[in-house]
């Protein structure tokens, strides 16, 4: 399965789900639980404004979010965070593209 993300693919994931983009708590709930709100700052982070970042597969796409936030852990000299399991099963359904 193919994943993509753009901050228009946010915007409309969160619209689907009645949340804004403040929704700390919603947005928490809907990538996972605990630190969801998190991974989606890094999202928005990683990915440009008007650009789309594509994968093959969900090994790449989290390997990627993961190599996003090793690297900006390092630059604010901080431990970098992981996503759980349950965080990356719901960026997985969520990032998923249909075929």
């Amino acid at each position: 399965m193919r994943y993509s993300v753009s901050h228009q693919k946010l915007k409309l994931i969160l619209a689907a789900h009645g949340l804004a983009v403040g929704d700390a708590g919603g947005i928490d709930a809907l990538l996972g639980g605990k630190d969801g709100y998190y991974w989606y700052g890094t999202l928005r982070d990683l990915c440009p404004p008007g650009k789309t970042i594509t994968w093959d597969n969900q090994y790449e796409m989290v390997n990627d979010i993961q190599a996003h936030e090793n690297a900006t852990a390092a630059e604010d000299e901080m431990k970098p965070q992981v996503p759980s399991a349950a965080n990356i099963a719901a960026l997985s359904k969520l990032l998923g593209d249909p075929n």
